[in-house]
């Protein structure tokens, strides 16, 4: 038997220039929300917003940023990817602006829903340009590594500089950064970047649409603010739109797409990943300041030397899966991330716990990028062009839900217990638990369903991934 090797995709002048403009939007927006998350305080002092309401400088953008993602996403295979983006990059021109120059609380969260509406406008259409400008296989592996690693670079960076950029400059700084980025990248585009090819008959799904943002909005809103009411309306609501799929002409979400393993699985591997690891980090966060009593500089050191790691992650994780395939890369990718917040579980009250901290940070941010890349990979392969709007979308409004609802459900575990140690303990002990469950899950649902492959064929190692994810998805 031979081995075939192969080196990594080159890529051209133009093709780097696209990159720049599409990963720089997705570097852009990363940054900017890590940013305004180090200024919390110093936004709702600026517009008199209390303490009571600065969770919700968080929600009015990871509401649209979740509820809307996937109409967008689909909305971008009906009415062009390029011209999507380009209305998601005038949009948060001016939600940041009008961010920025916000004088009372009800501007200020007016302009974070316009950053989230941009987001979900935006990162969908991105990514879909992406994924159909680099074809499937080394090339867009290694494309959706930067991506993930760009990313990653984003929210360390965010975390590194926000409190020195906040503390030298103002809390605008947290808005206006965005608009000469923003500038720059709708100037290029359209020299860059063709738009995709439309449909003969463009038709939206607008039932669809309707019961699915609903429903979402519903679902997210009743975790954010523990509403009954609001949680049964949202699951009528996305009942509701399953129904509607299996009998729409020209459905938002086709019900057959929506069943495939690499769909399905991966985007409920996309779904841990990323509920489980920032909720991680925010109890960490309140591990190490109110139980060490570090300052907020020092605890964005130490998590922002540790994303070093998920940097590297990003750039070889499409190596990764050209050899080893992503069922492999994922599922090891995730075991990785819960078992390195295994040893957090056991720190206590002693400043030297920092000495199995870090290096667990470390090793834990390398495979939750690992995952994040293998699972957006899983998620988007085997679909054709016209439908990768709706494969961004779907992997988008994953990440952005997951986000949302994983720091207030484990928080909500953490509270159940007196001692805030106790409960840090018992909400990461329940995020082990669960990421590890979940390894065993995907593993089996990724499986490939032809079992009776004849043994003798060779099957070279930079195509492992793409034979995988077909045999998955038949």
């Amino acid at each position: 038997m031979t081995t075939h090797t192969t080196s990594p995709p080159r890529f051209g002048s133009r093709q780097r220039l696209i990159l720049f403009v599409l990963l720089g939007a997705g570097f852009m927006l990363s940054v900017d929300f890590s940013i305004l998350n180090v200024a919390l305080p110093e936004v709702g002092a600026g517009v008199g917003l209390g303490l009571a309401g600065l969770p919700w400088i968080a929600s009015a953008y990871a509401l649209p940023a979740a509820g809307f993602t996937l109409m967008f996403g689909r909305m971008a295979d009906l009415f062009g990817r390029r011209r999507l983006f380009l209305c998601g990059m005038v949009l948060l021109i001016g939600a940041s602006l009008l961010g920025g120059f916000a004088a009372s609380p009800e501007t200020l969260l007016a302009a974070r829903a316009l950053q989230g509406f941009a987001t979900a406008i935006t990162i969908p259409a991105a990514l879909s340009l992406l994924t159909t400008t680099f074809a499937e296989g080394a090339a867009r592996d290694r494309v959706l590594g930067l991506n993930g690693a760009l990313l990653s670079a984003g929210f360390t960076v965010g975390a590194l500089v926000g409190g020195t950029l906040v503390s030298l400059m103002s809390w605008r700084a947290a808005f206006f950064i965005n608009i000469p980025v923003a500038v720059v990248i709708l100037l290029l585009t359209p020299f860059l970047i063709r738009e995709s090819s439309l449909p003969d008959r463009v038709r939206l799904d607008l039932p669809g649409a309707l019961t699915v943002t609903g429903g979402l909005l519903a679902v997210i809103y009743a975790v954010i603010e523990k509403n009954i009411p609001s949680a049964v309306v949202g699951v009528l609501l996305l009942a509701a739109f399953w129904m509607i799929e299996l009998r729409s002409p020209a459905p938002l979400a086709p019900v057959r797409i929506l069943r495939r393993p690499t769909v399905k699985w991966g985007n409920y591997a996309g779904f841990v990943v990323f509920a489980m690891e920032p909720a991680m980090i925010f109890l960490t966060t309140l591990y190490l300041q109110k139980i060490l009593g570090f300052s907020p500089l020092t605890t964005g050191l130490v998590f922002g030397v540790p994303g070093l790691a998920a940097v590297a992650a990003g750039v070889i994780a499409g190596r990764f899966i050209g050899r080893f395939g992503s069922r492999k890369v994922l599922t090891v990718g995730l075991a990785v991330q819960g078992l390195a917040t295994l040893p957090l579980v056991f720190l206590g009250a002693d400043r030297m716990a920092l000495a199995v901290l870090i290096p667990a940070l470390f090793i834990g941010f390398f495979g939750h990028v690992t995952s994040i890349v293998a699972y957006t990979v899983t998620a988007t392969s085997g679909l054709p062009d016209e439908e990768q709007g709706l494969a961004t979308g779907l992997a988008s409004m994953t990440q952005q839900v997951a986000i949302t609802v994983g720091i207030p459900i484990l928080s909500s575990v953490a509270a159940t217990q007196s001692v805030e140690l106790t409960g840090i303990h018992l909400a990461l002990s329940v995020n082990v638990a669960v990421t590890l469950v979940s390894v065993a899950f995907i593993w089996f649902g990724l499986r490939p369903r032809d079992e009776h492959r004849p043994a003798a064929a060779a099957v070279p190692l930079s195509r492992a991934a793409d034979e995988e994810l077909a045999a998955a998805s038949d």
